[in-house]
């Protein structure tokens, strides 16, 4: 890569307060823990269940995997800069965070359009193309996103492009301004504004409008004929869940491609100050967040998974329904019921409020410790239990 040796220590200097520095650290630490706890999760759970996964879910991983390492691998660099108040490492860290951050970005970007796409074909398009969505062409779709991806972000490294600090100094990214510099350079700009963010953005959008179409267009159609179907419902939830991923996505960095696009043909202090770059590279960051929470809410295999790990390493978690029955006159084991609860036949406790005070406690209620057993009351038996079952026709 040819790097600026003309360029100033003054590059990688905050241009924030050293309140507004220690906060965006304090912001993008957040970001790293709930993002590297809230996938880490999914990544789990996916391990667990990879025997009972579908194809498509292997590109949910592959988003999964982006979001995880980026925020290990990279963050943590821009957290502890902000904290000294300047870009740690100069020229070498600049491009080592840059290529990473880009080449991370563009994978999810590309994950996020597989994604729509795969759904928008096995939904409009099953019988012709569900041959071609099995998992081995799954897996080699998410090898073709890392290479494009890598491969695109390391032109820098040879001269197309250059990667250079933010305009606040805490951060690296491409050199927009780079368009002026030389023709290939601005090739690059353009090229990585058009085929490898707009078409992306274009595509995530027209496949989950012609989704969200189709699968309320057929459930309209059967709602209409009275025809109640749970695939329905579960097609509905699922398609929800793909396009609020994808919206999500398009949303956090919808920002900061607008302000990167104004950097690219004005200089920063004619539309806005170093500081404006701070929130729409902040927001950006958002993006590696919410895909966990939004698998907690729509899916339900998800929820299931995660209850199961969770009792798993930590079964007090369980809290295990428990129903305790002491003695008042004799001291008697606890029984505690685990599970499942067996109903006692309703006819073993058909006596009345007088016949059962009668009998006295050590009969009716023997076992039980407790006050009298009203007429038409539901008892449950401990699991466990030793009382024996009293006959309705003894004593009368």
């Amino acid at each position: 890569m040819t790097l600026n040796s003309s360029r100033s220590a003054s590059g990688f200097t905050s241009k924030l307060t050293p309140a507004a520095d220690t906060c965006l650290g304090l912001a993008i630490l957040s970001v790293v823990v709930f993002s590297t706890l809230g996938n880490g999760l999914v990544l789990v759970i996916s391990y667990r269940r990879r025997k009972k996964m579908v194809s498509s879910e292997l590109l949910c991983v592959n988003l999964a995997v982006v979001d995880f390492l980026c925020c290990i691998c990279f963050y943590p660099l821009s957290i502890t800069s902000s904290f000294h108040h300047m870009w740690l490492g100069e020229n070498i860290t600049c491009v080592y965070y840059g290529l990473g951050c880009y080449s991370f970005g563009l994978c999810g970007m590309f994950t996020i359009t597989a994604i729509s796409v795969v759904r928008y074909l096995k939904t409009c398009y099953s019988l012709v193309y569900a041959v071609w969505l099995e998992g081995a062409n799954i897996k080699i779709t998410c090898c073709a996103i890392w290479l494009v991806a890598v491969l695109w972000s390391s032109f820098p490294l040879i001269g197309w492009g250059e990667y250079v600090p933010e305009p606040y100094g805490l951060s690296c990214t491409i050199a927009w301004r780079a368009y002026h510099t030389s023709a290939k350079d601005a090739f690059y700009v353009i090229c990585s504004f058009a085929c490898f963010t707009l078409v992306p953005v274009l595509l995530i959008v027209a496949s989950q409008c012609q989704i969200l179409y189709k699968v309320f267009s057929f459930s309209n159609s059967l709602s209409a004929r009275g025809i109640h179907n749970n695939m329905k419902y579960a097609e509905k939830r699922l398609s929800l869940m793909f396009f609020c991923i994808s919206l999500g996505f398009v949303i956090a960095w919808a920002p900061y491609a607008v302000v990167s696009l104004l950097f690219i043909f004005y200089s920063e202090s004619v539309y806005m100050a170093p500081e404006g770059f701070v929130l729409p590279a902040l927001f950006a960051k958002s993006s590696h967040i919410y895909n966990p929470f939004i698998y907690f809410y729509f899916n339900k295999t998800f929820r299931r998974e995660l209850r199961c790990l969770l009792l798993y390493l930590w079964p007090k978690l369980g809290g295990n329904r428990v129903s305790v029955h002491t003695a008042t006159a004799v001291q008697h084991p606890i029984h505690i019921q685990l599970q499942e609860r067996t109903r006692l036949p309703k006819r073993t406790f058909a006596l009345s409020q007088e016949q059962t005070l009668s009998k006295g406690k050590g009969k009716a209620t023997r076992g039980n410790g407790s006050n009298p057993v009203l007429p038409g009351r539901l008892v449950y038996t401990c699991w466990g239990s030793t009382t024996k079952e009293r006959s309705p026709h003894r004593g009368q």
